[in-house]
């Protein structure tokens, strides 16, 4: 099946129209609140403009408040089996694994509706731990709604092991569980 055949590759106008097929469906590569209808919209207004804004690594990113915090060191992937599947990003502060209070994890991901449950997160998430490992980060930390019995065992299957919960999550609203792999 797919998952074994998935790779990690950067943002890049060669998926591009795979990725504004997956918005034009629904999908959202915010896990929190749906923002297809807005990405669907900048990629058709300028897809290369698109791409250097969604791989910038200075500037702000906005909250669901409405806030803005300054945007993390990161690696973004888009998840591919030939064509979109998804996106998993890495956020990171140089030199430490600690990350800023507003930040719920180093890693997400998100895989499109009709790809899931196939291993394709699964698969994805160890690829990515590869990387942090790269990095230097010892460890990471990834959170799920406490709902979410897809993603709990995406992260258990590779290493995860509960480190704490969150009985509201202040962007969510959601109980969230807090895990921690070692890469």
């Amino acid at each position: 099946m797919g998952a074994a055949r998935i790779s990690l590759v950067k943002p890049s106008m060669a998926l591009l129209e795979g990725y504004a097929e997956a918005l034009r469906r629904g999908w959202s590569p915010n896990t929190m609140r749906d923002v297809s209808a807005d990405e669907l919209q900048a990629v058709e207004a300028d897809p290369e403009a698109f791409l250097a804004d969604l791989t910038d690594q200075d500037g702000t990113v906005q909250m669901a408040d409405g806030s803005e915090k300054p945007r993390l060191p990161f690696r973004l992937f888009w998840i591919s089996d030939g064509e979109f599947c998804g996106a998993i990003g890495l956020r990171f502060m140089r030199g430490s694994e600690e990350l800023p209070a507003y930040v719920p994890g180093h890693i997400g991901y998100t895989v499109v509706p009709w790809k899931q449950r196939r291993g394709y997160a699964t698969a994805a998430l160890g690829l990515v731990l590869a990387v942090a490992r790269e990095g230097g980060l010892r460890h990471v930390v990834i959170s799920c709604d406490a709902d979410n019995e897809g993603s709990k065992k995406v992260i258990l299957a590779n290493g995860g092991v509960l480190a704490g919960e969150i009985p509201r999550d202040a962007e969510t609203g959601k109980p969230k569980l807090n895990f921690r792999i070692e890469t």
